[in-house]
């Protein structure tokens, strides 16, 4: 079975090559990797055209900056394997651990499957505990909603049989990309299993972009979703 993996990028020079590397050498073989670059001007688009496109099976360019949802939503609709998995462009998520996510999909058991940084013995960096209980605010938020238990609703890794998440009219462009997704799956009966995975998560000063501004925009694509969107198909 043909996996997908879709990377979106945005001011990541500093990383790229080394996640680049690690997804490629990932223990799963048949593999397309996409990325998208979403108008970078740190060097990254520099570093994609001389050193990265003939490393990787696409790389696709934004004229202007849109957020990682739009440029998920361009990864996606170029995508052809049977299964997708998302990948950021930083070293926080492990690329060897995508088969043990995509695991269930695999098995027949799943449509979904989220990568949970909350459950498991896998090693955990210690970093910021607001940004913990935020996740699971968020997360607990969205279950009160989906009515469906999951552990991190905010996590990366979140892999799906492609015809599911191509179906998904994917309508917001920046950080709300997660909340939204997670109503539609869920609206969709979608069966939906986690998987515990590691997490080395960065600080600001290293280069994570995530704030408390997309906690509250996370809010607002909670109920936005969940009581004001059907689960409409992509058209």
């Amino acid at each position: 079975m043909k996996l997908s993996i879709v990377m979106p990028c945005y001011n990541e020079v500093e990383t790229l090559e080394s996640i680049v590397k690690a997804v490629k050498n990932c223990p799963y073989q048949n593999k397309e990797i996409i990325l998208v670059d979403d108008c970078s001007t740190d060097g990254t688009r520099e570093e994609l055209r001389d050193n990265i496109e003939n490393l990787v099976d696409k790389v696709l360019y934004h004229d202007r900056n849109q957020g990682k949802g739009a440029s998920l939503r361009t990864g996606i609709k170029a995508a052809t394997g049977e299964v997708l998995i998302v990948q950021d462009a930083d070293l926080e998520y492990d690329p060897n651990e995508i088969p043990k996510v995509i695991q269930p999909i695999l098995d027949g058991k799943a449509d979904v499957v989220y990568g949970s940084r909350f459950v498991g013995a896998a090693a955990h960096r210690v970093l910021y505990y607001w940004h913990m209980v935020g996740n699971k605010f968020l997360t607990t938020l969205s279950n009160m909603f989906t009515n469906i238990n999951l552990t991190d609703m905010e996590t990366c890794y979140k892999a799906f049989r492609r015809e599911i998440i191509q179906s998904v009219e994917i309508e917001e462009d920046r950080f709300g990309f997660e909340a939204e997704i997670t109503a539609k799956v869920a609206k969709m009966k979608c069966r939906i299993y986690e998987v515990g995975i590691s997490y080395s998560g960065r600080t600001y000063a290293e280069g994570k972009k995530i704030g408390w501004k997309d906690g509250l925009w996370a809010i607002r694509c909670i109920l936005k979703y969940n009581l004001f969107r059907r689960a409409h198909p992509a058209t």
